[in-house]
């Protein structure tokens, strides 16, 4: 009915396999009873309707309400729209509705549960692998948060930039704390600006590219218990398929991490 392409982008802004069948066959007939889209589509009949009713909660579809249930195809430009200030909705309602756990006492019971919780386990066992770069910068703001006394930070060219532009006034309130924050990176004239922004409030070092002494990679300590370690090359890796190490053994972070911030610190 419609291309593989089209099918895929709509994929890309969130329809399922059924919804995008069932949509397409909708825009071939413009309105349409549930029976007599599946068929078209090649979509269970059972499924029909709830996939409909999907639809029609993401803009793309109105509902009839006539004997038997009639559906009206949306505009594809107008049901964008649609669908996009749905999104904007639900996102303005979802933020507030963390905002309004974030200071209710069942946020203060969780967190007893989950302080209970650690103090069960070794801390060497609190380890755990981060997929996408989305999951790696959430963990940073974690740890910039978290951190009371030093952040230390080795990062790449790339990783510089991302610093400053996601995270660089969490490392000023950071700082306003009381936090010690080094950075060791590459500086060329890609993240020049951001390593000067960068510099006026914390310490950057700069590293040389390519010196073979120097290992070069992505790596977060904080306070010393805790880290994260880069496992791939954020030039040659799409963002999604990004994998780190996060861990917050006391060990590793004293014996290995920290000495090896140290060193690299030492020779940038």
């Amino acid at each position: 009915m419609i291309s593989e392409q089209t099918l895929d982008a709509l994929k890309s802004i969130g329809l399922n396999l059924y919804e995008r069948k069932l949509y397409s066959a909708l825009l071939a007939r413009g309105t349409s009873t549930a029976g007599e889209l599946s068929e078209m589509a090649t979509v269970p009949r059972s499924r029909s309707y709830d996939v409909l009713e999907s639809l029609a909660d993401k803009g793309f579809v109105v509902v009839q309400h006539s004997k038997p249930l009639r559906y009206v195809a949306i505009a594809p430009s107008e049901a964008m729209d649609r669908a996009k200030n749905r999104l904007k909705e639900k996102m303005d309602v979802s933020v507030d509705r963390i905002e309004q756990f974030k200071t209710s006492s069942a946020l203060d019971e969780l967190a007893k549960l989950h302080s209970t919780g650690v103090e069960l386990v070794d801390s060497a066992d609190l380890s755990g692998a981060l997929k996408g770069r989305y999951a790696l910068h959430q963990q940073m703001e974690t740890m910039l948060k978290g951190a009371s006394k030093s952040v230390d930070i080795i990062t790449t060219e790339t990783g510089l930039k991302e610093l400053y532009t996601q995270h660089s006034g969490l490392i000023q309130s950071a700082v306003d704390k009381g936090v010690k924050i080094r950075i060791a990176a590459p500086v060329t004239d890609e993240n020049r600006d951001a390593a000067k922004a960068l510099g006026s409030t914390v310490d950057v070092k700069e590293l040389t590219v390519g010196a073979g002494h120097i290992p070069a990679g992505r790596m977060i300590v904080s306070d010393d218990t805790e880290v994260v370690m880069a496992l791939t090359d954020d030039k040659e890796t799409h963002s999604s398929q990004d994998v780190s190490f996060w861990t917050s053994s006391d060990h590793f972070s004293e014996k290995f991490a920290k000495p090896m911030f140290n060193l690299v610190w030492k020779n940038a």
